[in-house]
């Protein structure tokens, strides 16, 4: 297999601490295991990012013993992406989740869950500490399948006002909503935050408090979607023309 950039592919793992030419950096328990699963023997070369915009290449060191180490070899710092804002409801545990790892996978920079007012009523959904590490878990292992270099920043859930004025200072600001322009009418992007809505869709209340606060509607098109699936939907439109 061959990277986008011409170059072999290498396994990549994610490390908490920025690498630096020279060092000795230490790979998780989690990052141990996939080595072994991939048969990696010392001397391989492997690929680091600490989510932060450093990437480092190195060499893997013994992979029998408890701890192991990858000596580094050379690092890149990897510009961030245009700021893209993912405003989600607190929902299923298992649908958030998923679309968490789809939100590192296309480097949403910031995610914040919102406790909508449907959010109220669904069982079991995504909230809490626990919850969080498992928010960050899939994101970290997404951002290593997917030769990332930066990991969303992810907040806690919060009510869609502390949401809306933590966005404030976004130039662009959508809610997605089925009266809406079409989404990709509205591009190009640049830095934007954009809300989905929950399962049944926004209150009137929770519309009306995001239009008057500046938000756009913006559609994904006639028929209903899931919110997992209208959330990676927005950010492939919104990635696909950032910049141009």
């Amino acid at each position: 297999m061959v990277d986008r950039r011409g170059r072999a592919s290498v396994a990549t793992f994610f490390v908490e601490e920025r690498p630096v030419p020279g060092a000795a950096v230490p790979l998780s328990d989690a990052a141990v295991q996939h080595a072994r699963v991939r048969r990696l023997a010392a001397g391989d070369a492997v690929r680091l990012t600490d989510g932060a915009g450093t990437v480092a290449w190195g060499a893997l060191g013994d992979v029998g013993g408890r701890r192991v180490e990858v000596r580094v070899e050379r690092t890149e710092v990897v510009p961030a992406p245009p700021r893209l804002v993912l405003v989600v409801p607190v929902a299923d545990r298992d649908r958030m989740l998923w679309l968490a790892e789809k939100a590192a996978e296309f480097a949403v920079t910031e995610w914040r869950p919102v406790l909508f007012e449907r959010s109220r009523s669904v069982s079991p959904r995504g909230e809490g500490e626990g919850f969080a590490r498992k928010v960050r878990l899939r994101m970290t292992g997404a951002l290593e399948q997917s030769g990332g270099a930066w990991l969303p920043a992810a907040h806690d859930a919060v009510a869609l006002e502390d949401a809306v004025a933590a966005c404030a200072a976004v130039p662009s600001r959508l809610v997605l909503d089925p009266e809406g322009p079409p989404m990709p009418t509205l591009a190009p992007f640049g830095d934007v935050a954009v809300a989905v809505g929950p399962e049944g869709g926004v209150e009137p209340a929770e519309r009306e408090f995001l239009l008057a606060a500046g938000w756009r509607a913006a559609s994904l098109g006639a028929t209903i979607l899931r919110f997992e699936t209208a959330g990676v939907a927005a950010a492939a439109i919104v990635r696909a023309t950032q910049g141009r």
